[in-house]
């Protein structure tokens, strides 16, 4: 999208209709000085060939110069994504027992495995990754670093067992990007969970303390309705997503309550989350690309001009 630095000088278009006009009135009076010099049945004979449309070309491409060249004294200004520097997400993953579901193929473990690790290898150069894992307590953590072997390494050994604790996760993933209050650079948690807390903080509060930081809290929902998990007794119990508690917490930290239900769904998720966090919108002045676009047709409207009528307007 265009915007204009300095839309004052857009008044000058008004000129080009002016133009236009003043041009028609000129085209009149020569028709009619042609007209009087010969008559309709020996101007055959006088003007054997007439431009027709090539009269007026040259002159609609000065028009079009004119319009450009107004445009690039107005300061034509268009936003672009530029990287950040130093700009964090941190993947908050559940690895409970839950997470061995069967609903996401092959297994809902495997999907955010796959997911994470196709993330880590192909997010933006400069954004630094980093991970997070637990169960019923926090089980690993990789600091955040543009570096992925540690991140790829921990992500390789998920093993999904024990209970849910989504607060201390994202206490713990805030800590990674916390440590300079104030100048800390942008930085968000996508925190994958597939059920609600049943230990540690309470999830909400401890999003609350993220949306102080300014770290958004980014839930995914894995799973479908129809998850059911087998237990070491045989016992089957189901095991869908807790979708409200997921977004209670994103809706407490300024984040977004996201959904998905296979491992593509889950890595775009991950790389829309990493692409905003990595990159920021800048507005950049275009004038020049405006200024060299008008002198071209400007060349083009005089070398149209040479070769048809070997002279300039």
């Amino acid at each position: 999208m265009i915007s204009f630095g300095s839309p004052a000088w857009l008044g000058l278009l008004v000129l080009l209709p002016l133009g236009a006009l003043a041009y028609r009135r000129t085209e009149v009076s020569r028709r009619r000085a042609r007209a009087a010099f010969a008559s309709p049945a020996t101007m055959p004979s006088v003007e054997r060939e007439r431009p027709r449309w090539r009269r007026h070309a040259p002159y609609a491409l000065y028009a079009v110069a004119g319009t450009v060249a107004v445009l690039a004294l107005a300061k034509p200004e268009t936003t672009v994504a530029v990287p950040r520097e130093q700009a964090s997400v941190i993947l908050a993953t559940d690895v409970s027992s839950s997470m061995r579901a069967e609903d996401v193929k092959p297994s809902r473990l495997e999907a955010v495995r796959r997911a994470a690790l196709g993330f880590a290898a192909d997010a933006p150069e400069r954004l630094r990754v980093g991970v997070v894992t637990f169960n019923h307590s926090v089980q690993r953590i990789e600091s955040p670093s543009a570096d992925r072997r540690g991140v790829r390494a921990v992500l390789r050994d998920l093993q999904a067992t024990g209970g849910t604790a989504n607060g201390d996760a994202i206490d713990a993933s805030l800590r990674l990007v916390d440590g300079r209050r104030g100048k800390r650079p942008p930085a968000a948690i996508v925190l994958l969970s597939d059920g609600k807390s049943t230990s540690g903080r309470d999830a909400v509060d401890a999003a609350r303390v993220a949306a102080d930081a300014r770290v958004p809290v980014h839930t995914v929902a894995l799973g479908t309705d129809s998850g059911t998990i087998t237990r070491l007794d045989g016992r089957v119990r189901p095991a869908p997503p807790d979708r409200e508690a997921m977004r209670a917490v994103a809706e407490a930290s300024g984040g977004r309550a996201l959904r998905a239900a296979d491992a593509q769904g889950l890595r775009e998720i991950y790389d829309e989350v990493g692409s905003q966090v990595a990159t920021k919108d800048e507005k950049r002045e275009v004038s020049a690309a405006f200024a060299g676009g008008a002198g071209l047709l400007l060349l083009a409207g005089a070398f149209a001009s040479l070769a048809w009528f070997g002279r300039l307007p």
